[in-house]
């Protein structure tokens, strides 16, 4: 047998607020006010309640004295010469009682009737409540599978803008990849230069250094030659002079390769910043497209 839920006296303190606040007491009244329970059980308890409280304890009798009791044999006697003549008069009063009686048994059949219809109020109450909760809970229900299909819809969009941006990194990184190596044939053709460059200065110091030592020459021969013909002393002044002009033109192409060369360092530094942003840029696009992928999975 299944334990009853709620004690009695659970039951009748909730058949007592619903008193106080002014209701009927029904099964189903009780069943909301306990929070659950067989409605029938519910009203038996508090039915059952209300009958104790209408029993009057019975006192003990004390038995009557002898002279009391000769008292009451006498007034039987003399009762019982009155039984007849009440008789009918009593079968008067049983016809009234069963008249009330009836009367009585119809009162209580339209209290009874009319206490079924408060139950079968509290029950449709009770149904409408949970026809309504039923409805929320439906509503809730269908929210959450939108909300659900909403989801699901969003997650198969960023499913497919990471493929998308997966296909974009590696294509930036193959178009990094192949600008740092062109960079580096460029950095490369830049440091070839920069060698013939540096021979080139190499070659024409030899050479300023070679007619340096011809004009020290020609100037010794012209002042020998001064000192034996003043015409051949004219004629080397003017070899000297074109020397001179000579030397100025090889250092003046000397400066112009310095700064050659100088220009050519400065582009290959500037090449070599160009590729260091350039990898720093293809770590950033691998690490970026690590933690994109990390947070998709």
């Amino acid at each position: 047998m299944r334990p009853a839920e709620y004690t009695a006296e659970e039951i009748v303190a909730a058949g007592e607020a619903i008193q106080a606040a002014g209701r009927n007491v029904t099964g189903f009244a009780l069943r909301q006010r306990v929070g659950g329970g067989n409605p029938s059980r519910l009203r038996q308890v508090w039915e059952e309640h209300l009958a104790s409280k209408q029993v009057a304890q019975a006192e003990p009798v004390a038995e009557l004295p002898v002279e009391v009791a000769e008292t009451v044999a006498q007034v039987t006697r003399a009762l019982t010469e009155r039984i007849a003549a009440l008789a009918v008069e009593l079968n008067d009063k049983a016809v009234k009682a069963a008249e009330r009686r009836v009367a009585e048994i119809v009162r209580a059949a339209g209290e009874q009737r009319e206490q079924a219809e408060r139950e079968l109020a509290d029950a449709a109450q009770t149904v409408d409540d949970l026809e309504d909760r039923l409805e929320t809970c439906r509503a809730e229900r269908e929210a959450l599978q939108q909300r659900l299909d909403q989801v699901s819809a969003e997650s198969q969009r960023h499913k497919v803008e990471l493929a998308q941006l997966r296909e974009r990194l590696t294509a930036a990184e193959r178009a990094a990849q192949a600008e740092a190596e062109q960079h580096a044939e460029a950095l490369k053709a830049a440091g070839a230069q920069l060698d013939e460059v540096r021979q080139e200065l190499k070659r024409a110091t030899v050479t300023a250094e070679g007619l340096r030592a011809e004009l020290v020459t020609v100037k010794a021969t012209a002042e020998a030659a001064e000192k034996s013909h003043q015409e051949h002393r004219k004629d080397a002044a003017r070899e000297a002079q074109r020397c001179a002009d000579k030397v100025v033109a090889v250092e003046k192409a000397r400066d112009e390769q310095a700064k050659d060369a100088a220009a050519a360092r400065e582009h290959t530094a500037r090449l070599a910043g160009q590729l260091e942003a350039l990898q720093a840029q293809n770590a950033a696009l691998l690490e970026a497209m690590g933690a994109r992928g990390a947070g998709g999975a």
